[in-house]
């Protein structure tokens, strides 16, 4: 896959893009950040409409509870940080404030996984997809491009509930800019048909797992790619009949390999069709410092490093 993008953005900037473009639709959306707004890209939101762009400072726990209120009042609040702080720190207040009473707040979480590079594992969140799932009632999804990205937004203001979305900071090829390009909560995609194996990928892995299918093709294994965006809730019927045709099964994520996508498609699979299932991603390790690309790499979840792990389990 790597060989043909040559459009690459960071699904920031897809979020960024699409709550400026809803802001026109959408009068009683608002837009809430916490002294992040150029990175999270709501500063795009922010310029248009700033009657409705409010920086809470650096007070995320405060700020989810202010999402919450303006919620009760009939406004529609997206509010946005880095995945470690969104996830993490205001966890008590996502689960309490705006979980409990199943509110209609939509959390912009950005800057997640090891592809944020020199900050470290301080800030690399590979735990925030478990967090936010573990809470009853709330839809998880992770893009895999700038075009999703934009679509997951849409969708998130079309359902009336709590949403979280995991954006990344890395700029990634554009995949799904073609015609029928179709998004939907709670359904997958399969972006390459195969026979051998099925690779389950979930937002910048997708890439990897599509380059990895090339890979394997050359060797004579015939991979099955689909990507996953809405992790929450999961596309069972999707992966079920994939796992079905192939009889094997690898997920690749830039988070956890406990309590992400891969735990999701073995709470799955394990009810549904029990199948062989290899988990790609941080292997209970925290990240460390270095150049996002480098760091992909490091943890296996390059094409190379999909590809390799692949042909491992499939002997």
């Amino acid at each position: 896959m790597a060989e043909q993008a040559v459009k690459k953005i960071a699904t920031r900037e897809g979020y960024g893009e699409a709550l400026k473009e809803l802001g026109a639709e959408y009068p009683q959306m608002v837009v809430l950040d916490a002294d992040l707004a150029a990175s999270t890209k709501t500063a795009v939101f922010g310029k248009a409409y700033p009657e409705r762009h409010i920086d809470c400072g650096i007070a995320e726990a405060n700020m989810m509870g202010v999402a919450a209120g303006l919620s009760l009042t009939g406004m529609i609040p997206f509010v946005s940080s880095f995945a470690m702080f969104a996830a993490g720190r205001a966890f008590e207040q996502v689960r309490n404030s705006i979980g409990y009473p199943h509110l209609n707040v939509k959390i912009g979480a950005t800057h997640a996984g090891v592809t944020v590079g020199e900050d470290g594992a301080s800030h690399q969140c590979n735990e925030d997809i478990a967090l936010m799932r573990a809470i009853p009632g709330m839809v998880v999804m992770c893009p895999s491009d700038y075009v999703e990205a934009k679509a997951a937004v849409r969708a998130a203001i079309e359902y009336e509930g709590p949403v979280y979305m995991r954006f990344g900071r890395a700029a990634v090829p554009v995949i799904n800019d073609h015609p029928g390009y179709h998004f939907e909560i709670g359904k997958g995609t399969i972006v390459r048909e195969g026979t051998d194996v099925t690779i389950v990928a979930t937002g910048i892995c997708v890439d990897s797992a599509l380059g990895a299918a090339e890979l394997l093709a050359k060797e004579g294994i015939n991979a099955e790619v689909v990507n996953i965006c809405t992790i929450k809730p999961l596309d069972d019927d999707l992966i079920v009949a994939s796992a079905k045709k192939t009889g094997r099964v690898v997920t690749v994520e830039e988070h956890s390999v406990i309590g992400g996508l891969g735990s999701a498609v073995c709470d799955c699979l394990c009810a549904k069709r029990p199948t062989p299932v290899k988990k790609l991603g941080m292997q209970d390790v925290f990240g460390t410092s270095g150049p996002a690309a480098e760091l992909v790499k490091k943890y296996g979840l390059d094409a190379e490093g999909v590809c390799r792990s692949v042909k491992e389990f499939l002997q």
